[in-house]
């Protein structure tokens, strides 16, 4: 985009304000692969722990089998006083990405 102005800005020197040279500088932001699971595993999380608020979130990672593969997530959350974690592994077909099995786990760390 820097080129782009700087290409801009020397145009203008040169030919003043006769041209008619505009360009879009739209910026598009670009959700990683795994933010649809991330939603997913936010909204099974809700669901789980409706009184908690959610104050964290980590993609762990994915796990690639030949059929199905499973997105990994920690989510840490608190409730009243209390802090805690959630592991959140969402399987799925690789082909159809039909959700297979949600598993929640708690944990203290």
């Amino acid at each position: 985009m820097k080129t782009v102005l700087a290409i801009q800005l020397v145009l203008t020197l040169i030919f003043g304000n006769f041209t008619a040279f505009h360009v879009n500088h739209e910026e598009h932001e670009v959700s990683p692969p795994y933010a649809k699971w991330g939603q997913i595993a936010i909204q099974e999380t809700k669901k789980k722990y409706p009184q908690a608020s959610i104050i964290d979130y980590l993609h762990i990672g994915k796990e690639t089998g030949t059929d199905s593969s499973t997105e990994k997530f920690k989510l840490w959350l608190r409730e009243n006083n209390k802090e805690f974690g959630v592991f959140v592994d969402i399987s799925f077909d690789n082909e159809t990405e039909q959700i297979i099995d949600i598993k929640l786990t708690e944990t203290s760390n």
